[in-house]
């Protein structure tokens, strides 16, 4: 590729292949995006990770390339955000065009006070050397290349696996074993475990073309153009004038023909013009599927990622998704290893996750069955919705070039505590419980948004002086901590005091004078009260904890 070289990392012989089976707390296999965000996570909540991936480079070509806002403010908590959108390229705005015309166009963030934008583009390689760097600075992760997991095998309180590396195979002991080994899972396959769902007959090109154009930063999308009819196309911008174009190929296309120079050059002068100026960089083909585990938890080994869930393209829920498994997962973890919680709350990662995956696998097949009709009569509905939209806001709903992705709200967790005071809004976008927590502008101690004194352990955002200095002290120091955010109200001892720099936070968490919200260390709400109660507040990180 002419604007990334792939950095080789080197084999270098662990200790563990000259001693008997070592035993670590955690083992992740699978170096990629999600392996790497699960063990930066974990390391962050002190947890030793080792890391176990096959090769010896980051992805081959730009594969998943749109991080939405919610996994920007996941990857900001693991210390890589500003340089993903430093490096990539933000968007908000959408257009979708029927044949010849634009049917409309659609903006993804219309409100302001909001750190990260919809979504960032950046090609794959990039976001797993930001990750690389950043799981290199932390004492608590090994992470090892050239290292194969061969065989694992579940042995009660622990796992057993087989390492196969260039000095040749040895044993390796884990308590936990977290499989993010992408969507054909060797350990997955070691387990005899299955992926169920459907593969749609269709298949897409994904070219990378560096070029230098005029188009806007947007996300653009094409039914039946006339440069390649009665087809579906896509076209996105990443950094460093890299394009990616996605063409819908049919299901009797040759994957393998379809990736060669001669058959891809003359779809893109039909789309970019004779004089259009242009390298092509990577070429692959892949096929819509939708597909998830039973389960994400089996005994000591969990599956996140790809391994647990497979989702067609469109829609950017892949690696999305994926940062919200590690995300949901890591705190829980962490306190099961440190003998804080019972294993059950790792139950209610495989409740949360599954949910959240069939909400990702729904809207992916209905796009993949809007985008590839699959009879007379649902291309002729397609079309006639197409063509409304061009003057009608209501046909606009119903128009699915791939429903963007959006974080789960988990209002159905066994870990909420439901509201006792009935006067909380409940419509879209509301601090119910289970919901991710929305962010604001702020003037406070670590940061201007809300977000930074949010995440990592409990946190109580409470609205003026709404928790008493001993209890602030009380939360700080108990077995599971819960710090305490003070919005606006005097300075209390303890708490972390912030101003309400526009309102938003106030107008955003419905947040009252003496409102209280309490958030995991994920940044999901786990339960809101209008007056503070410490028994309350206690009892819910209990049940959030699964120690009531």
């Amino acid at each position: 590729m002419k604007t990334y070289t792939n950095p080789i990392y080197p084999y270098v012989r662990s200790p563990d292949q000259d001693a008997g089976p070592v035993r670590h707390p955690v083992v992740v296999v699978g170096a990629g995006p999600i392996g790497l965000a699960a063990a930066i996570d974990l390391a962050q909540h002190g947890v030793p990770v080792v890391v176990l991936d096959e090769d010896e480079t980051v992805s081959v070509g730009s594969r998943a390339i749109c991080y939405a806002k919610r996994a920007l403010e996941i990857l900001d908590r693991l210390g890589v955000g500003q340089r993903i959108v430093d490096k990539g390229v933000g968007w908000n705005v959408g257009r979708v065009f029927f044949r010849d015309a634009l049917a409309y166009r659609f903006n993804l963030l219309p409100e302001a006070g909001h750190r990260r934008p919809a979504f960032v583009n950046l090609q794959q390689y990039w976001l797993e050397e930001f990750l690389v760097d950043r799981a290199s600075e932390l004492e608590d992760i090994d992470l090892r290349w050239s290292s194969k997991v061969t065989r694992a095998t579940p042995r009660g309180e622990r796992v057993e696996l087989t390492v196969d590396t260039p000095d040749g195979p040895y044993t390796l002991h884990a308590d936990w074993l977290i499989a993010c080994d992408g969507s054909r899972s060797p350990v997955r396959n070691m387990l005899g475990l299955e992926s169920e769902g459907q593969v749609f007959r269709d298949r897409f090109l994904i070219a990378d073309i560096h070029m230098q154009s005029s188009f806007p930063t947007e996300r653009w999308f094409w039914f039946d153009p006339p440069f390649h009819p009665n087809q579906s196309v896509l076209l996105h911008r990443q950094a460093d004038d890299v394009w990616r174009i996605d063409f819908q190929l049919g299901w009797d296309a040759d994957p393998e023909e379809e990736k060669k120079p001669e058959r891809i050059l003359p779809r893109l002068r039909a789309m970019l013009g004779p004089d259009a100026r242009f390298e092509i960089e990577w070429a692959s083909v892949y096929t819509f599927q939708c597909r998830r585990m039973k389960s994400f938890r089996h005994g000591r080994v969990i599956f996140a990622g790809d391994a647990a869930h497979l989702v067609s393209p469109f829609g950017a829920r892949g690696a999305n998704s994926g940062f919200q498994d590690t995300d949901n997962l890591a705190w829980k973890l962490a306190l099961v290893l440190a003998g804080k919680a019972p294993q059950r709350l790792l139950d209610s990662y495989d409740a949360e996750r599954t949910f959240a995956a069939d909400e990702n696998l729904l809207n992916s097949t209905r796009a993949t069955d809007f985008i590839t009709p699959k009879s007379r009569v649902s291309r002729t509905f397609r079309d006639a919705v197409l063509e409304l939209a061009k003057k009608h806001a209501f046909a606009r709903g119903l128009v699915n070039s791939g429903r963007l992705s959006v974080p789960a709200v988990l209002a159905g967790s066994p870990l909420n505590t439901p509201d006792a005071d009935a006067d909380f809004p409940r419509g879209p976008g509301a601090m119910i419980p289970g919901a991710p927590a929305a962010d604001a502008p702020v003037r406070g101690p670590r940061g201007e948004w809300l977000l930074d004194h949010l995440g990592g352990e409990f946190a109580l955002l409470a609205f003026g002086d709404a928790v008493p200095a001993g209890e602030v002290a009380a939360l700080a120091g108990a077995a599971i901590p819960c710090r305490v955010v003070q919005v606006g109200g005097g300075a209390t001892p303890g708490a972390v005091r912030i101003e309400d720099a526009e309102g938003l936070a106030a107008r955003r968490y419905d947040g009252r004078v003496g409102t209280v919200v309490l958030l995991r260390p994920d940044q999901h709400v786990a339960a809101r009260w209008r007056a503070f109660d410490a028994m309350r507040v206690r009892a819910a990180i209990a049940h959030a904890t699964c120690n009531d």
